[in-house]
């Protein structure tokens, strides 16, 4: 089962926890230092929070759909770019206590994308180097574009 992922970065991410528990009647599926992800079932939603800085409003840091397999990224990949779609791949890459292998691509307001799979878990929030995942620090997420966040 695929199901869309939104990445939301929070100011309090205690609050937001409670909040989206009450949302959606479930308690996350993952839950550690600066991060939760809630696996909803109804509606097929992977919800993703990132602790951002204290004070700030929220806001969207990216979007994804999840899969199953590196067969369906592969996939993905292939057909994105026989769209036309610059792609950025990276395989077995950690980011957001999880190691995935997934493609990424920016819709037109550069909005990013990702389509992955969570194939193990892993001990870390902070992106591999060179990755174009998110989960640095505020300060360092101030410091860049919008349009180089976006992970898990």
């Amino acid at each position: 089962m695929s199901r869309v992922q939104l990445a939301l970065r929070v100011p309090d991410l205690e609050a937001s926890v409670a909040f989206y528990s009450k949302l959606f009647g479930t308690e996350p599926a993952k839950l550690r230092d600066g991060y939760a992800n809630f696996a909803i079932t109804e509606p097929p939603l992977k919800l993703v929070l990132i602790e951002g800085a204290a004070g700030e409003a929220t806001r969207m840091d990216h979007l994804g759909v999840e899969v199953e397999t590196t067969e369906a990224v592969h996939a993905a990949t292939a057909r994105l770019g026989q769209a036309g779609l610059a792609t950025d791949v990276e395989n077995d890459t950690t980011c957001c206590y999880a190691l995935q292998d997934k493609v990424w691509v920016h819709g037109p307001g550069q909005e990013p994308w990702e389509v992955y799979v969570v194939k193990a878990d892993a001990g870390s929030l902070a992106k591999q180097q060179g990755s174009t995942c998110c989960a640095g620090s505020a300060e360092a997420d101030a410091k860049e574009p919008a349009v180089t966040s976006g992970c898990c």
